[in-house]
């Protein structure tokens, strides 16, 4: 293959909040999974202790983690919700212990705004809405108020789409932005996410969507994709979600070669040697 044929464009700029500070376009980042509940797909009661959560999330680091993204609310298909004062005492101790013991980019998955704002208080730097301020707009308003970075992902209910599904996200993701900077959150603070694995789609949709990742890079944000040890996976290896971390990192580098910014993994390790072999390749000039 020519290197002409290889299409990516880095979008190289600097994301700074919080005495911090996020590198795009020189390299992929890390983002490592850190669920503390007891019904995730994958891992769920594997770190529901806050000593479990802690020492995973510090295992991850030594890896390469840049991020480690905390969850305290399942959200695979069929998951039961929980109360805002439940998902509270899951994350808040986890959150204080990683801001005490380690000097880690925290981010938090969540949907309520309540959530948001008292782990931000507590020393979480960046909001990842898998509703992308679709649910509880009221995040918005956290996120500008602290003037926090925001990741926002696209979902569905269903799996049925009324157009082209790239094009559905792509318009769903365009009005979680404008929500967004309605509320006053700054253009540079803003990360998108296609939704990849569930959400409101299917297999194939999955497939179509990853080869066609470039044009959701081409509405002008860093975009993360998170396809560890999901169905997408699951559809071609048929194992259980542990044994596809192989399978994940194959998707990182196809996600990089397209231009992906963040991949969201479970085995960071795995995921870190993808990304910087194909980081090499692709990101050489």
């Amino acid at each position: 293959m020519d290197k002409k044929d290889i299409k990516i464009v880095p979008q190289k700029r600097t994301m700074k909040f919080s005495g911090r500070e996020l590198e795009f376009g020189e390299r992929t980042l890390i983002m490592g999974i850190l669920n503390v509940t007891p019904d995730s797909f994958s891992d769920g009661g594997d770190y529901s202790s806050v000593d479990r959560a802690v020492e995973h999330a510090k295992e991850m680091l030594r890896d390469g983690a840049d991020i480690i993204d905390i969850g305290g609310e399942s959200s695979r298909p069929g998951h039961t919700r929980i109360s805002t004062e439940e998902e509270l005492r899951r994350v808040i101790p986890v959150i204080k212990r990683l801001r005490e013991e380690t000097n880690a980019i925290m981010s938090l998955d969540t949907i309520r705004a309540e959530v948001a704002e008292e782990a931000i208080k507590n020393g979480i730097h960046i909001i990842n809405d898998i509703w992308g301020f679709q649910e509880d707009k009221k995040l918005a308003d956290v996120a500008a108020k602290y003037q926090t970075p925001v990741i926002l992902m696209h979902n569905h209910v269903g799996n049925e789409y009324d157009c082209d599904v790239v094009e559905a996200i792509k318009k769903f993701l365009m009005e979680s932005v404008k929500i967004a900077k309605s509320a006053g959150v700054k253009d540079d603070m803003i990360i998108l996410d296609p939704g990849l694995g569930g959400f409101g789609k299917t297999v194939e949709h999955n497939f179509e969507i990853m080869c066609r990742l470039g044009e959701i890079k081409d509405l002008g944000y860093p975009v993360l994709i998170g396809t560890s040890r999901k169905s997408i996976i699951a559809k071609v290896l048929d194992v259980p979600p542990k044994d596809r971390d192989i399978g994940t990192a194959a998707t990182t580098a196809l996600g990089i070669v397209q231009g992906m910014d963040i991949v969201r993994v479970h085995n960071v390790l795995a995921n870190v040697h993808a990304a910087k072999v194909t980081d090499a390749i692709i990101r050489r000039n």
